[in-house]
């Protein structure tokens, strides 16, 4: 299976939400490459940015299942080699 470069932009609005994110990152480890994690205390929310090296399906099911945790949107862009 090709393996691909990706990273994952999560943007997260509800607090509440930060475990289902870190759980769902935490079974996907095996993938990831990095992460950086931003809280941006004015606007009450915080910016998470994950570097993925992995197959496609894999990093688009990782997006897909942070993206439908209430509160929480993420985007994944791919490298093109």
């Amino acid at each position: 299976m090709q393996k691909r470069l990706a990273v994952i932009g999560i943007i997260v609005e509800e607090a509440e939400s930060a475990e289902a994110v870190n759980d769902i990152l935490h079974s996907y480890r095996e993938y990831i490459v990095g992460r950086m994690g931003i809280p941006y205390r004015e606007r009450d929310m915080s910016v998470i940015s994950v570097i993925v090296d992995g197959p496609n399906d894999v990093i688009s099911s990782m997006s897909g299942k942070l993206g439908m945790v209430h509160g929480v949107t993420s985007k994944a862009v791919y490298a093109t080699k």
